[in-house]
């Protein structure tokens, strides 16, 4: 890979505080999170699962600015969140492309909106396009490219507006097996190289194992009848080469999943 470029070295992994978070959506008798309590360590990889309905995109899109919390407060870094912001950045299961964009001006994207030099255009897209494995499919267009190599170009187009925080909503639920273990793995290393912060919602208790250092388990939700909240965080305590067939890994899928089903139904 070429040398990371000069103007990506001052990103800071974020530290997020999330204090006494609450949000009622009008006219639903219930809220759907309330009293979320949540601090976030700088570059941590965070993995957040529970039922269907139990908040867990709530928090997600609190976090990017695209609602607002009724109550309670949320903190990246220094500031309170207001709205959304590249600091932020978001990936979606459907991946989100411009279509009529290829994979390289998708990825320049940001940067250009941000106004930085067309070499550093160019230097931070190549090096996040080598970064994702996708510099031989840099003049393709997304419609040319599986869904894995389509969620890889999501994810370094995100990563090139240099975020400090990066959140993801089940990037990885419309994938198969196979190509879903592959990005996971890869998003362990891009993590590594990029030392982001990461929020990452699942419904799959293997992935958060593998993925986190640690799983928040939510449980509630409207269609429970009582607010969203979280239920109980489990560190893991495993080396960041992990195996999956170990003892100690299936330890934890058993302890988060009885956390997960205990009186809330089943994920879906």
């Amino acid at each position: 890979m070429s040398i990371r470029p000069a103007r990506m070295r001052s990103a800071r992994p974020a530290r997020i505080t999330i204090s006494g978070l609450g949000k009622r959506f009008d006219g639903s008798p219930v809220s759907a999170v309330d009293g979320v309590d949540l601090d976030i360590e700088p570059g941590e990889f965070i993995c957040v699962v529970g039922a269907s309905g139990c908040g867990k995109s709530t928090i997600l899109r609190i976090l990017a600015g695209f609602e607002d919390a009724t109550k309670g407060k949320v903190v990246v870094g220094d500031e309170p969140i207001i709205g959304p912001s590249p600091e932020r950045g978001v990936v979606f299961q459907d991946y989100g492309l411009f279509p009529w964009l290829t994979v390289e001006e998708n990825v320049a994207y940001g940067p250009r909106q941000a106004r930085m030099s067309r070499r550093d255009v160019a230097d931070t897209t190549s090096w996040w396009l080598a970064a994702v494995g996708l510099t031989r499919v840099a003049k393709s267009f997304p419609h040319q490219l599986s869904g894995g190599m389509q969620q890889r170009v999501a994810i370094a187009r995100v990563l090139a507006n240099q975020p400090s925080l990066l959140l993801m909503d089940e990037p990885f639920g419309a994938l198969d097996a196979l190509t879903r273990s592959s990005m996971q793995a890869e998003l362990k290393r891009i993590h590594r190289e990029a030392k982001v912060t990461v929020v990452f919602i699942t419904h799959s208790i293997d992935e958060a194992v593998y993925l986190a250092d640690r799983v928040v388990i939510m449980a509630g939700g409207a269609a429970h009848g009582h607010p969203g909240h979280i239920r109980r965080i489990v560190e893991i305590d495993l080396p960041s080469d992990r195996d999956v067939t170990s003892t100690n890994f299936n330890d934890y899928k058993r302890e988060i999943d009885a956390l997960v089903h205990a009186g809330n139904g089943v994920l879906a």
